[in-house]
């Protein structure tokens, strides 16, 4: 097939010969978009940006998701980076995007590579993407590991427990089993889901935790107001956000040192602590 009938390779192509812009350019369109809302000025910006979402997707190729729509989750990140960055932070654009890129990409990875969700820590997220490569790595040694051998190694290089490398290695060389599928052999009777036991709390539970989020929510709304923007920027992005960034991409975003952003960051928690304890001394005993 040729690339005039093929939209991807056409889109692909079109991406990777669109000119590469020098810094000067880039601020100059950030600016406007990010002080003006030119939208235009945020497509040429995309547009320069799109071979390295290419890039980044073509790393994922092999969990078997398409290739296109691996490259729209990628533009997603592309777009959440545009929207976030800050054109006065001595920092090119290309690199602070390239972390929302790969984390938009590695979500929609775990949201459709399986049925079952695997783990959602960071320390999950890299034995999830990283368990492939370092077995292969291991497996190239002049000296034959055992698998526990191997699976400790994998662990103490992630950092997590060696029951999840276990675990997670299961997950990805198996295959997902259908909860309708029938426990007999003759494809009769009762269904794995029959033996399934329901853990959701009860509606009472619900509802009396839900009113006690909302007031928690409440008081650290008001609490936060004591931050500087970059505390603030920090402590969103490091504690309130559902996966934590980690203190190099913030230093990177900023444009400052990973030990300078953990300083910050247990400021603010202090100014935090200190906030809502003043005016809800029992706000950190129902937290």
């Amino acid at each position: 097939m040729s690339t005039a009938h093929n939209p991807r390779r056409q889109f692909v192509k079109t991406a990777m010969n669109a000119p590469f812009l020098t810094r000067e350019e880039e601020h100059e369109l950030a600016v406007s978009w990010k002080v003006d809302g030119d939208e235009s000025a945020l497509h040429q910006l995309a547009s320069a940006h799109m071979r390295l979402v290419i890039a980044i997707a073509s790393r994922f190729r092999h969990f078997g998701l398409p290739a296109n729509e691996l490259i729209q989750e990628g533009h997603i990140g592309l777009l959440e980076a545009a929207a976030r960055f800050d054109p006065y932070r001595e920092i090119r654009f290309s690199t602070y995007a390239t972390w929302w890129i790969r984390a938009s990409i590695q979500d929609f990875v775990l949201r459709n590579w399986s049925i079952v969700r695997g783990g959602t820590s960071s320390a999950q997220k890299a034995l999830f993407f990283n368990l492939r490569r370092l077995r292969a790595q291991l497996s190239k040694g002049t000296t034959r590991m055992t698998e526990d051998a191997m699976f400790a190694e994998i662990a103490g290089a992630v950092g997590v427990a060696i029951e999840d490398v276990r675990t997670m290695n299961t997950r990805l060389s198996g295959s997902d089993t259908s909860l309708n599928a029938p426990l007999s052999d003759e494809g009769e009777g009762a269904e794995r889901q029959d033996f399934l036991v329901a853990t959701d709390p009860l509606p009472d539970e619900i509802v009396g935790e839900s009113i006690d989020g909302d007031r928690r929510l409440n008081w650290l709304t008001e609490a936060l107001k004591v931050l500087s923007e970059r505390e603030l920027t920090i402590v969103r992005a490091r504690r309130l956000e559902d996966e934590a960034a980690t203190l190099e991409a913030i230093g990177q975003s900023l444009g400052i040192s990973k030990e300078r952003v953990r300083q910050i960051e247990s400021r603010a928690m202090e100014k935090l602590k200190s906030a809502l304890l003043s005016v809800h001394p029992d706000a950190m005993m129902t937290h």
